[in-house]
């Protein structure tokens, strides 16, 4: 979950080092670091808090090493202290490492290394493993015939067979001034091949206005870069061809405008960003969706008995609305896992069970795992994903790019919609495939491409929301009450409202709130209720009644306009009577604002959250 970024080049490493962690900030911001190889000796400066803590010293310093390596951390082994800040340098002085990952059998690594009279000077597992590097290091350079950079990548690939955990790391040697190594296994590392520069990230978005050209290194494997080339080979010393990707979205899409912050910015992108997960994907006749990437026979599908969604989080409730939509449309049971709980749950799965994975970022540390288990039990799996080379995108039989653009905000907004759409497209390709109709497909379609446009309608509200947000602002409780497809977005609001202003929020179905939450209830706990127009429209609005009955302040969020009685809810917010594949992304607008706005009146950082970070990569 930390960002890392490494510069190798003609230029001064410090301020393109600044630059790419600020751009990483949102992977971790309890400290950050930054270290340059000057002189035959290692500059480091190190920093609790954020970034820009972080920015003054480095930019006084002036220094004109053309080689560095910096970090920025979420906290896993010892506390926010500028000793636990990376980078981190060996014992001898020789090393210096960043890392992200988490290295699980570090206290016996130190304690071996402690015997050996090796000194320590943070809590870290990172330490040890910058210190196990060294000590073979050593080792190898005792060894007559052997160059320091054969030495220290043999020491390099000794040291990874004895950890256990992930890591994606960078290091610096004070013998290899010209160089830069990284190593992957579990945590993401990428290669910006630049012009007379290459740059080391857990993260394309740190190349922003470097380069558009990227390697993604795969699990096993270690890099070893000059400014003007680089080498991949994997842990038995095997070369490797690489394969360089292209960026497609430029440094504007990664950069706030005019915007304050991130998550509104990726708020107003959702019409853009759910008109690019549309685009070329429907037939010709306008009766269906159509995906390239899915590498699976129409005829196979058919011989699908049941789906299997999993993913964490945000993306576990764009699974659920996926769950709701294709068991209406295309009459396939569905089942959704939390992927962090799948791959150690040995479920019995049917042997015509086609599995997806959902994830942003396609780094997701849970998912990769739980898709890693399901290809190892001989499941075909599917990745939905927005980041093209990511892990799961390179590692699943095949899947669909969301095409959002770089999202930011540690909240997902963007991401989300985008995902909840591409489930109700792909509802109607499973239907079309099955038993839905010519005509209801055509309905469906034409449905999906109005849904842009009808999010723009509930952007228009925003002035609106803000001053609901602003009047419950105060509330240190709150209820989510949806049904059916409107549950999921229950739950996201919920998430939405606690991962940014930190109030206490819960998600329910709306008739399991008598089943026990109805004892939250009370002038102090307001209830947003989703009422759509439905064949359960009446019973939405029973719910409502009860929580009134007992003085519990109610915002509705409804298409169903003059149908709604107007005295019913403290406050409304109205959105566009749409199709019923398009209710959900639409209604999950309302509340990613509601949430922004009541964070921006309690003076929370929405773009970084407190103990978040955006992409999990890290058990």
């Amino acid at each position: 979950m930390c960002g890392i970024i490494g510069y190798i080049g003609k230029q001064k490493a410090s301020p393109i080092l600044l630059n790419g962690l600020q751009r990483l900030e949102y992977r971790g911001y309890d400290s950050a670091g930054l270290a340059v190889l000057e002189k035959g000796q290692f500059n480091a400066l190190k920093r609790t808090g954020r970034v820009e803590n972080l920015r003054k010293p480095v930019l006084a310093a002036d220094s004109q090493a053309r080689l560095g390596i910096s970090h920025t951390r979420w906290a896993t082994h010892g506390g926010v202290t500028e000793a636990n800040a990376h980078p981190h340098v060996s014992w001898d002085g020789r090393l210096a490492l960043v890392h992200n990952g988490v290295i699980e059998n570090y206290k016996a690594i130190k304690r071996e290394l402690e015997a050996k009279g090796i000194e320590f000077k943070s809590e870290t597992d990172s330490e040890a493993l910058v210190n196990l590097i060294a000590y073979f290091y050593n080792l190898e350079l005792k060894e007559s015939g052997k160059s320091h950079k054969q030495a220290l990548l043999q020491a390099l690939r000794t040291a990874l067979y004895q950890v256990e955990g992930t890591y994606g790391i960078g290091i610096m040697c004070t013998d290899l001034p010209e160089h830069m190594i990284g190593a992957r296994k579990g945590s993401p590392l990428v290669i910006g091949v630049g012009k007379g520069e290459n740059l080391l990230a857990s993260d394309v978005t740190a190349f922003a206005g470097r380069t558009q050209n990227v390697v993604y290194l795969s699990d096993g494997q270690i890099a070893y870069l000059s400014e003007e080339d680089f080498e991949i080979t994997n842990i038995d010393a095997e070369t490797v061809s690489p394969h360089i990707d292209t960026i497609s979205w430029d440094i504007e899409d990664a950069e706030l405008g005019a915007y304050p912050h991130y998550m509104l910015k990726e708020i107003f992108e959702q019409p853009m960003a759910i008109e690019n997960a549309m685009r070329g994907r429907f037939s010709q006749d306008g009766s269906t969706a159509q995906f390239g990437g899915l590498n699976i026979d129409p005829r196979e599908l058919r011989q699908i008995d049941r789906i299997l969604f999993l993913g964490c989080g945000t993306a576990w409730h764009s699974c659920l609305v996926a769950e709701y939509l294709i068991e209406k449309y295309a009459r396939i049971p569905v089942e959704v896992e939390y992927a962090s709980e799948f791959r150690y749950r040995n479920a019995p799965l049917d042997k015509n069970t086609l599995v997806f994975t959902v994830s942003q970022s396609g780094e997701t540390i849970d998912t990769l795992e739980a898709q890693r288990e399901a290809k190892r039990k001989g499941y075909r799996v599917l990745g939905i994903t927005n980041v093209v080379g990511s892990t799961i995108a390179r590692e699943n039989d095949g899947g669909i790019y969301q095409h959002s653009g770089p999202e930011i905000g540690v909240a997902s907004t963007k991401a989300f919609t985008a995902q909840v759409h591409i489930a109700a497209m792909l509802a109607l390709y499973l239907g079309r495939m099955r038993d839905m109709s010519f005509s209801e497909g055509i309905q469906i379609v034409n449905a999906l491409k109005k849904a842009p446009g009808m999010v723009a309608q509930v952007l228009n509200q925003t002035e609106h929301i803000k001053e609901i947000a602003e009047r419950f602002a105060e509330k240190s409780d709150y209820l989510f009450l949806g049904r059916q497809a409107m549950f999921p977005i229950a739950l996201e609001g919920a998430l939405k409202l606690k991962e940014v202003s930190y109030i206490h929020a819960e998600g329910y179905p709306a008739a399991e709130m008598k089943h026990g939450p109805i004892a939250l209830i009370s002038p102090e706990c307001p209830t947003v209720a989703f009422a759509m127009k439905s064949e359960i429209f009446q019973k939405s609005l029973a719910n409502v009644q009860e929580i009134r009955a007992r003085k519990g302040p109610v915002i509705a969020i409804t298409d169903a306009g003059k149908d709604f009685p107007a005295d019913l809810a403290d406050a409304v917010i109205e959105i566009p009577e749409a199709h019923e594949v398009v209710q959900p992304v639409l209604a999950s607008i309302p509340v990613q604002l509601l949430a922004y706005y009541t964070a921006l009146a309690r003076n929370c950082d929405v773009d970084k959250p407190r103990n978040l970070a955006k992409s999990v990569t890290v058990e």
